[in-house]
């Protein structure tokens, strides 16, 4: 056997030892208990989805699942924590904003996508809404669009952290709509404001305001997402109120770190997907106000790349970033 045939041997042999050791390392996988960081505060929607599976999974594994928040910077304080521990018994369950949003509206950022970050699975859509206060008389997002085109700049609007600011401002160019653009150091203190008249619409996930609707204070105009929600059957799509600018799907799902194997990705997407099939998830989801949804690694990342450019067509749109 001459010296090249030995060398194509050779190098035959050793990627079939790596992909045999790979394939052992994705059975064999974990050896001790994981970490699952979540980019947002306890009870946060993506903590109740990450919470739910974390537990479901553990009993899969046969280890401890834990959750770990670090909430700030929409998302860029726990995603960059999660990047930087490099750790193959670490994973993250992070909303889109990171990944679709924030690279649109921010130059740099302390993690780069391509690279840090591997899709696993989506585990949850969360349901937006668009929300007047009730004492503006209007029952559609018809009715609203009627309205501001009347007053032009006499109405304000706030939009939630994440894709908000920038899907409203979007919608309100296509519109031809003047709205004034109203900042919170808290978002969820605008859901008050809204209640009492001091702020018209606002922008944000559905479990902030559902609670107000009850008084008829609050009126739900649409939800930004492809389904209605179960929380609010009656409230349309976006779409079906004929505003399809104004959809979006607020996505979370699992990551895994830039070390992790095809094999080891492959397998945990497999089992988050074992564990969204089961109904009694769903159920616990939908009282939270979340649509449990799996993938398959390339359909979730697919999904973030489509989201991206929604995102980055409406900056073209607008020509410049949104009122934050």
């Amino acid at each position: 056997m001459n010296k090249t045939r030995i060398g194509v041997f050779s190098a035959c042999v050793m990627a079939g030892l790596s992909l045999a050791a790979h394939v052992v390392e994705a059975e064999t996988w974990p050896q001790r208990t994981v970490r699952v960081i979540v980019p947002t505060g306890p009870g946060s929607s993506v903590d109740v989805g990450a919470r739910l599976f974390a537990d479901r999974l553990a009993k899969r594994w046969n280890h401890s699942v834990v959750v770990e928040n670090r909430p700030g910077a929409e998302g860029i304080v726990g995603v960059s924590a999660f990047v930087n521990m490099r750790d193959d018994h670490t994973l993250l369950v992070s909303f889109a904003g990171p990944m679709s949003v924030l690279p649109v509206m921010q130059e740099k950022l302390p993690y780069d996508l391509a690279n840090d970050l591997v899709p696993i699975s989506i585990v949850s859509d969360n349901f937006a809404t668009v929300a007047s206060t009730g004492s503006l008389n209007v029952g559609s997002l018809s009715d609203l669009v009627r309205m501001a085109h009347t007053q032009p700049g006499k109405l304000n609007y706030h939009a939630a952290p994440g894709a908000f600011p920038l899907l409203f401002a979007g919608f309100l160019r296509s519109a031809g709509l003047d709205m004034v653009s109203v900042s919170y150091r808290e978002s969820i203190l605008s859901t008050q404001d809204l209640v009492e008249g001091r702020i018209q619409v606002v922008i944000t996930p559905l479990t902030n305001v559902l609670p107000q609707t009850q008084t008829g204070k609050v009126r739900l105009l649409a939800v930004t997402n492809k389904y209605r929600s179960p929380l609010a059957p009656a409230v349309p799509t976006a779409i079906e109120a004929g505003y399809p600018d104004l959809r979006f799907e607020g996505f979370s799902g699992f990551f895994g770190p830039r070390t992790i194997t095809p094999e080891l990705r492959d397998r945990i997407s497999a089992d988050i997907q074992a564990v969204a099939a089961d109904p009694t998830i769903a159920d616990r989801l939908s009282a939270a106000g979340l649509r449990v949804r799996s993938s398959t690694p390339a359909e979730f990342a697919n999904a973030i790349a489509e989201q991206r450019a929604q995102m980055t067509s409406i900056v073209k749109l607008i020509g410049s970033k949104a009122a934050r």
